[in-house]
């Protein structure tokens, strides 16, 4: 599992006062260690063996041209805030702390952050949607080296049995999914799970709607959870899916237990494993023809904390550079199948890996959670999370919703 670490982390939620009292701490007192001068640390979620040897092999050539060593400590997604909030209080903060992007708001607010750009990093060839999802405020904190979102992946060969051609509006989803539904065999799979799973799967359909997050009780976020409403009316959706994560929707599909899914490129190395399995990827259908399909970017960003000690953040920021730069950009995300950041280098993971295009298709119009609401998101994330389990086990949408904007209004 840790290797999907680039989908949304589960994370605790802390307090911002507590991340404030922290961080302002460690930068007020600086590093608080006598540091090797040539050895920098990197903070991560790489614990999975392929990902943390991908990170070794670039982080070592990264090391090899800026004449350091660079060097990870890898923690499960989940922890890596609390792990960086107690390395703040020990004044022990690493060189570069990779945050999911979600979680860095949090993190910028407190004022534990360098602008990457007083570091001499550029945006130039950097999509705007892509620079906002590293942004706070109109700061650009984080650098991510790639980027995924969510697609609908298909089975070739169960849709050609049935006759039927890969959906791309709500209405021929809803059709599809029904028409596929035999047996054991459901039309579709999702996660609408009680955690960060279920929240990022509803966004494509929410945002693609015209709803927005700052309202949840607006009459397009409530078509949007009818219309979930509606495919498991319809029985095209296991009643196990308000408990499922995107790895237990991988499964199903996987299995023969699901005929179409949504879920992201981190996947796609588990499918690959099966070469009887035939699939296939689209964009997220619509509510209209002719509509844009939004869904939301994930992944991580590359971070330098604010430790006081300006030397090394300079050389952080390099390093940074380097991770983020066009051609490693490319190595990783051709190992991990995300879209590279960098849009030259993502014109060449295109030509490489024409079978994921409408991945970066999709990529291209997908905006960052934290956009609107920074920090602010995680409790409109909590707030939609038990919506869903109220929504979809028998209370009307509107009610679940009203709750939801009640609760992410007061924090309660």
């Amino acid at each position: 599992m840790s290797k999907r670490f680039n989908r949304p982390s589960r994370s605790a939620v802390i307090p911002l006062a507590a991340v404030s009292a922290l961080v302002a701490g460690a930068t007020l007192t600086g590093c608080g260690q006598q540091r090797d001068s040539s050895v920098y640390t990197v903070l991560n979620s790489s614990t999975d063996e392929t990902y943390h040897r991908w990170d070794a092999q670039a982080m070592a050539r990264c090391g090899r041209r800026l004449g350091v060593t660079v060097e990870q400590q890898s923690v499960p997604a989940a922890q890596v805030m609390t792990k960086a909030l107690r390395m703040a209080s020990s004044r022990s903060l690493p060189d570069i702390v990779q945050f999911d992007a979600s979680e860095m708001p949090t993190f910028a607010e407190a004022g534990g952050l360098v602008d990457l750009r007083t570091l001499g990093l550029g945006t130039e060839d950097i999509p705007r949607g892509i620079v906002n999802f590293g942004s706070y405020k109109g700061t650009y904190y984080g650098a991510a080296r790639s980027v995924n979102t969510l697609a609908l992946f298909y089975n070739k060969d169960v849709l050609h049995q049935a006759g039927l051609k890969v959906p791309a509006t709500w209405a021929e989803l809803r059709e599809t999914a029904k028409k596929l539904t035999r047996g054991k065999r459901y039309g579709l799979a999702l996660s609408a799970g009680g955690a960060e799973d279920g929240v990022f799967q509803f966004t494509p359909f929410m945002w693609s709607n015209g709803g927005d997050e700052t309202r949840l009780d607006g009459p397009k976020v409530v078509q949007a959870l009818d219309y979930w409403k509606s495919l498991l009316k319809d029985g095209s959706l296991s009643k196990s899916t308000v408990g499922w994560t995107q790895a237990d929707v991988n499964d199903q599909f996987m299995a023969g237990n699901a005929a179409m899914m949504i879920n992201g490129p981190w996947q796609v190395e588990t499918l690959n494993t099966d070469k009887s399995l035939h699939w296939g990827i689209a964009r997220i259908p619509v509510p209209r023809a002719g509509e844009k399909s939004v869904g939301p970017l994930g992944g991580a960003v590359l971070t330098v904390p604010n430790t006081g000690d300006r030397r090394r953040e300079r050389m952080a920021g390099r390093i940074v550079a380097c991770l983020a730069g066009e051609k490693e950009q490319l190595t990783y995300a051709l190992n991990s199948w995300m879209v590279p950041a960098n849009e030259k280098a993502a014109a060449v993971w295109r030509k490489r890996v024409p079978e994921l295009d409408a991945l970066a298709d999709q990529v291209a119009a997908a905006r960052s959670r934290t956009a609107r609401l920074g920090a602010g998101w995680t409790g409109v994330s909590l707030a939609l999370q038990s919506a869903f389990q109220s929504a979809l086990t028998g209370q009307s949408s509107q009610a679940a919703l009203q709750r939801a904007q009640q609760r992410a209004t007061s924090g309660n």
